[in-house]
């Protein structure tokens, strides 16, 4: 990986919008679609994977928890990794449905989806309604994965991506109508998160690094709010402090730089603003388990073994 790329001279721009870098990572398991008899079930069981589950006809029972569902045509159910869930054939008849598991590497994403307690979304509900389009398109992609081409596979990445925006949006929505004061919050906290991303696209040469400000009180300052209530607003719309948010950022900023075995830890440190080596190592095994040297030593052994295969 190359080090990061410093701006041209700013002195003949006319204009210049600077996108956020997009380093989302999502692991799909076990996508199938599957019609059963009245006779098929699927026993009780859990898994570390958040599952949506759709179904196009006929009707299944599903069991979350201890409590019963009855899941018709169009009905959506949302599932936490860790919930325990079983299901059958609702009136002893075939029925057809389309099941995803994934997990995602979106801090903010997976805060609003730990935050969801309903697991079951009727067909009439917004965030059915909203993703219906989307799920059709993913189910007639999986008709002809077996071809296994690439473009199918892009294809199949990017219907997904595609819900996973419209469930943000579906979610969000409804987090707002909840509250007279909602679209406000929720536009204040975009503009934090924004605001927090740049922090990150910056060298960090200018950065403060000293413990408690991590540049979210310069974020308030600029907003005109308090940094108690620019605090509030983020935690309030996406259930983590900005602070949490950003060192999730730098940690996976400093994870991709560590895999660059050209470059030192101490050039690592100084990109993010550490003028002592010590304190970067500190604050990387607080946030990571490990120290800054033993994580590229597991990632490197990691990779070697992955070019054996």
């Amino acid at each position: 990986m190359a080090a990061p790329l410093n701006p041209p001279e700013s002195a003949h721009s006319i204009s210049e919008i600077m996108i956020p870098d997009v380093k989302t990572t999502v692991n799909l398991f076990g996508m199938h679609l599957r019609s059963v008899n009245r006779e098929w079930h699927y026993p009780l069981h859990e898994h570390p994977q958040y599952e949506i589950n759709y179904v196009m006809d006929g009707e299944q029972l599903f069991q979350v928890s201890g409590a019963s569902y009855e899941q018709r045509p169009g009905d959506l159910m949302l599932l936490r990794p860790g919930v325990e869930h079983g299901s059958r054939s609702g009136k002893d008849e075939p029925f057809t449905y389309f099941c995803i598991h994934f997990n995602i590497d979106d801090q903010l994403f997976l805060s609003l989806l730990s935050r969801i307690e309903q697991v079951h979304f009727p067909a009439s509900s917004l965030l059915a309604r909203r993703v219906h389009p989307t799920l059709l398109r993913l189910i007639e992609i999986a008709r002809h994965e077996s071809e296994g081409t690439i473009a199918q596979r892009m294809r199949l990445q990017s219907a997904i991506f595609e819900l996973f925006a419209h469930l943000w949006e579906a979610i969000s929505d409804e987090a707002v109508a909840l509250s007279a004061d909602g679209y406000e919050k929720v536009e204040l906290a975009h503009q934090i998160r924004n605001l927090v991303q740049g922090l990150v696209n910056q060298s960090f040469h200018h950065a403060t690094t000293s413990e408690g400000h991590y540049g979210i009180d310069d974020i308030a300052a600029k907003l005109g709010i308090s940094a108690s209530h620019c605090n509030r607003v983020f935690r309030h719309v996406f259930g983590i402090s900005p602070r949490a948010y950003l060192s999730a950022l730098v940690l996976d900023e400093a994870k991709l730089l560590l895999a660059n075995p050209r470059l030192s830890i101490q050039h690592i440190a100084s990109i993010f603003g550490y003028r002592d080596i010590a304190h970067f190592s500190r604050q990387f095994k607080r946030w990571s388990g490990q120290s800054p040297s033993e994580y590229r030593k597991q990632h490197m052994g990691r990779a070697l073994s992955e070019s054996r295969l």
